[in-house]
């Protein structure tokens, strides 16, 4: 649900005093209000009039309200009450959690540690866990449906997952059997966007969807437009975690690679099994109270991030150096990067990596690049190892050396185990390759500065970067000094859009080209309304969700700024009437009824 500030005269119900407006969406206003019965505030989702006369969505309304009352988890928002079904306004009244949504949080905030992250994904794996348990599949897991009840009094932190108004309900046939797109693109599982039949591992690739842009920074799936976002879903064309932001570290990217594998079959299996993964990498690094985790991140997030950062590079590099001992290099190798990417001029960490690239194991195990092969490369006195696809295997040195050295074989029951390599699956896992820190390897020639390539929607907007005046800037490159920067992006001369700030870390060049920044404004509301219109007539409008009496004031949300709709009017005793309309997003549209007065 998108914050609102609206005016319009707000609905009376017998059972609720309603106060003020703090949500609203394409099915949904969304009110804070009073239960006098029992003296408490609650929130009140009332269905848009317009929509009351489809039986479709009154269906889907009711069907929403006896999936989440089956619901009682602490992570999921409890659903109170429901209007009676010959209720002139159809309603749900659900707990009001007071608080932000994650959305929010993250476009005033930098990214989140990746293991405040993971224990935020631990906590919405075990609310869809209990959901899926009970038949209900979410369908638009994303930020804006994540609320943050931020601790006060003595209460602690709360997250919870919220709006299951398109959930598709197992045990419900026909309800969703429409051939709708339910959901959001960015964050919708391939399947769900063909039309196929969905379950749980659904929410599992939304889910990966939403803690890929909480560790990064930025969606998987970017576009220009929603068209080129489903594309780029549909194909499973992303970059790696990893390598969009160094600190997330290798074993936290296959596991988002594996949440957002192209096929149903390569992904995790279920929520409790993504969570079981997520639990396994903090356990790992020696977090075992995730919970713990997130209050101290909220509680005072710039403190947190300076204080875990220190403490994580520690942790990561006592265990590089054990599983150096050890002669595991691929693990060896990844945790050191990942604390390289934190501190890249750390000189206890170089001398690691000196340790490690000049080792034994470099120069006399066999290596060949085939699937589960190693490749390393020596560039004269600065030596640069990388691991490719590493599958489970052995590699003993040979008899010249004092002892064989051995790569551990990963276990085949370790829960970041690699998902088999099969067509149309995610892309493939990636193994971390070894950076040398700056004091062993020869600098760019300019560290201080990066290209970055800027990309807009929509195509007319104008951005303005750090305070600059705004500019066209679609398409375009810009040389940023690495660090933080703001950009600011509108429409001029048009209400079509929200203006958007976004935060962005320019990451030090890398050598893999301009750094990426996407940019996407969210289109506000278009509006029709009918003029000169019989008693009873209506009204439907494709390729849009528009249909209801023309007595009402439709609010559509459109694909396009400017979209081309067909709109058909019936009234009784009348022929049905046809008409194009042009639709401009956050434009109010007013339309005679066809051929002239009926």
């Amino acid at each position: 649900m998108t914050q609102a500030g609206r005016s319009d005269e707000p609905p009376r119900l017998d059972k609720y005093e309603l106060i003020e407006e703090i949500g609203h969406g394409g099915m949904a206003t969304v009110w804070r209000a009073r239960d006098p019965r029992l003296g408490r505030e609650v929130a009140v989702k009332i269905i848009h009039r317009h929509l009351q006369g489809s039986a479709e969505v009154r269906r889907r309304f009711a069907a929403e309200a006896r999936a989440v009352a089956k619901l009682r988890h602490p992570g999921i928002v409890e659903v109170y009450d429901v209007a009676d079904e010959g209720a002139a306004e159809q309603y749900l009244v659900a707990e009001l959690v007071r608080g932000t949504t994650l959305r929010t949080w993250l476009d005033e905030h930098d990214p989140m540690p990746p293991e405040v992250v993971a224990a935020i994904g631990v906590s919405l794996c075990e609310a869809l866990e209990h959901a899926h348990g009970a038949g209900v599949v979410h369908r638009d897991v994303k930020p804006e449906n994540v609320l943050l009840e931020l601790a006060s009094q003595g209460r602690a932190l709360a997250v919870k997952l919220a709006d299951f108004g398109i959930a598709k309900i197992l045990d419900a046939q026909g309800v969703t059997s429409t051939g709708q797109v339910l959901g959001s693109p960015a964050h919708m599982a391939p399947e769900q966007i063909e039309g196929a039949s969905v379950d749980g591992r659904a929410d599992v690739f939304a889910l990966g969807v939403l803690l890929y842009a909480c560790m990064v920074g930025h969606l998987p799936f970017e576009g220009a437009n929603p068209a080129q976002v489903l594309r780029r879903v549909l194909d499973g064309r992303y970059a790696h975690a990893e390598r969009e932001r160094p600190e997330v570290g290798s074993s936290y990217s296959r596991v988002l690679d594996r949440a957002l594998a192209n096929r149903a079959d390569d992904r995790w299996p279920s929520a409790a099994a993504l969570a079981d993964a997520l639990k396994g990498e903090l356990a790992r690094l020696g977090y075992d109270a995730p919970a713990a985790l997130v209050e101290a991140y909220f509680a005072d997030p710039v403190a947190f991030a300076k204080a875990h950062r220190d403490d994580v590079v520690a942790r990561l590099a006592r265990l590089g150096e054990a599983a150096r001992k050890r002669g595991d290099v691929v693990a060896a190798a990844g945790f050191l990067n990942r604390a390289l990417a934190y501190v890249p001029d750390d000189a206890a960490l170089g001398a690691a990596v000196a340790r490690l690239t000049r080792g034994r194991v470099w120069r006399k195990v066999g290596l060949r690049v085939v699937t589960g092969g190693l490749l390393a490369v020596a560039a004269g006195g600065g030596v640069w190892a990388s691991v490719t696809h590493l599958r489970a295997r052995r590699a003993t040195l040979s008899a010249d050396d004092a002892r064989p050295v051995e790569i551990a074989k990963r276990p085949t029951d370790d829960p970041l185990a690699l998902a088999p390599l099969v067509p149309n699956a995610a892309p493939a896992p990636h193994p971390p390759a070894l950076r040398v820190p700056s004091m062993l390897r020869r600098a760019p020639a300019d560290t201080g500065v990066r290209a970055v390539s800027i990309v807009v929607w929509p195509k007319s907007a104008v951005v303005s970067i750090d305070g600059a005046p705004p500019e066209e800037v679609f398409g375009t490159t810009r040389s940023l000094a690495v660090g933080k920067h703001t950009f600011a992006a509108s429409v001029r001369g048009s209400n079509c859009c929200e203006p958007l700030v976004q935060r962005v870390s320019v990451l030090p060049d890398d050598g893999t080209g301009a750094q990426r920044v996407g940019l996407s404004l969210q289109l506000r509301e278009a509006r029709l309304a009918v003029t000169r219109a019989p008693s009873g007539a209506t009204i439907r409008c494709r390729p849009v969700a528009l249909a209801g009496s023309v007595e009402s004031v439709f609010h559509v949300r459109l694909p396009e700024p400017k979209l081309e709709v067909t709109c058909d009017f019936e009234a009784t005793g009348l022929p049905r009437r046809s008409t194009s309309v042009r639709l401009s997003a956050g434009e109010l549209v007013t339309v005679g009824w066809p051929g002239g007065e009926p």
